[in-house]
């Protein structure tokens, strides 16, 4: 087995240039979006979600990122999941993109807020039907004794809704929109003299600088 510690890699692959990027962070995200689809990333819109507990203690996930609309970074979840309790308590948040195919990161420090009843109505009915009575069936983030409770739920909500091809959205299932104040994009470097290009915004505008890595 190898050592952790001996575990290295050197980044070559691109460069990052203060004067090339964007002045939109919106737009620059959009454009790495796609060269991470053209690269063939494995769930390029796969993010990672921080927020903070109850007890003040960061907590972190896995989601998947279903749109940028109106400057906002969309995604999906059940309302009531440890996530969404907490994006209730405290809206701030932070999502981080990893695309190690093309030696980069976008990290983004943000606020939730819920998207409209219609627009989760929408993207919930255009889900697979059986994504749809996953949703019903689980009560996400609660204790439960056994997989068998999932399953035996799955069957109720199958016998509810059989005649049915698409299912109602449940009411604690919706999505919610990231409104960012600051993006880092990050793209790997020789040495670890990575480029960082930051965008901070202030006054309704976006600051660009570079950070040392």
């Amino acid at each position: 087995m190898k050592v952790i510690s001996e575990i290295r890699t050197d980044y070559s692959k691109a460069t990052l240039d203060i004067n090339s990027v964007d002045k939109n962070p919106i737009i620059q995200f959009q454009k790495w979006f796609e060269q991470a689809i053209a690269s063939q990333a494995l769930e390029p819109n796969a993010m990672n979600l921080a927020t903070l507990s109850e007890k003040g203690r960061p907590t972190s996930r896995i989601v998947l990122l279903k749109g940028i609309e109106n400057e906002q970074f969309i995604f999906y979840t059940n309302y009531q999941s440890q996530k969404g309790r907490e994006l209730e308590l405290n809206p701030a948040c932070a999502l981080n993109f990893f695309w190690p195919e093309l030696e980069r990161q976008v990290r983004i420090e943000g606020v939730v807020s819920r998207v409209s009843a219609d627009a989760s109505d929408s993207y919930f009915q255009s889900r697979p039907r059986s994504s749809q009575v996953g949703a019903w069936a689980s009560p996400q983030s609660t204790l439960i004794k056994e997989r068998s409770i999932l399953e035996e739920r799955v069957v109720q909500i199958e016998k509810k809704y059989k005649d049915l091809k698409v299912l109602p959205r449940p009411k604690q299932w919706g999505g919610y929109g990231v409104t960012p104040f600051e993006i880092e994009f990050w793209q790997g470097r020789p040495n670890r003299l990575h480029d960082r290009i930051v965008y901070t915004l202030v006054d309704g505008k976006w600051k660009i600088n570079r950070l040392a890595p």
